[in-house]
């Protein structure tokens, strides 16, 4: 089990040096050189569209991480390769991060500023996430926005 006090507003990771050589399995998003540079990415680009649809009217720019999690971490896993998985919350819901390489990293992790455990006791599915049309909506929408980001940005 793996604690996170989040203290510095950054993302999680369990070894910073193992999540920098953690490189895109896919062609299409190869301007993506590590979970890093996806973090700066989706900085610029989570919002209020992309934030899950009961969490919308707590969003705010300053945590925009904020009901991001699973599409984010689908999209991590489309990126990277790995496994995703949940930390059940105790208010309802399952937080997702990703496990690339026997590696945890959580690109959400931002939103919370109490101690998450981190376990592999709850490995989540892509196709129960995405059951909800909303859910599948907002990960598509965030999706596009990474590649439009991309041409932004050269």
């Amino acid at each position: 089990m793996f604690v996170l006090y989040n203290i510095d507003m950054s993302f999680y990771v369990e070894n910073e040096e193992k999540v920098k050589k953690i490189i895109p399995i896919e062609e299409s998003f190869s301007f993506i050189e590590n979970p890093f540079v996806l973090y700066a990415y989706l900085k610029k680009i989570w919002s209020k569209e992309s934030c899950a649809l009961r969490m919308q009217d707590k969003w705010k720019e300053d945590n925009p991480s904020l009901g991001q999690c699973s599409i984010t971490s689908f999209l991590a896993q489309d990126i990277f390769g790995g496994e995703v998985y949940g930390i059940p919350l105790k208010e309802g819901g399952v937080h997702c991060f990703n496990v690339v390489n026997d590696c945890i990293f959580d690109l959400t992790s931002e939103q919370f500023s109490n101690a998450l455990e981190y376990t592999l006791d709850y490995p989540q599915c892509r196709d129960i996430h995405f059951e909800k049309d909303e859910k599948y909506m907002r990960y598509r929408y965030l999706k596009k926005k990474l590649k439009e980001a991309r041409k932004n940005n050269g």
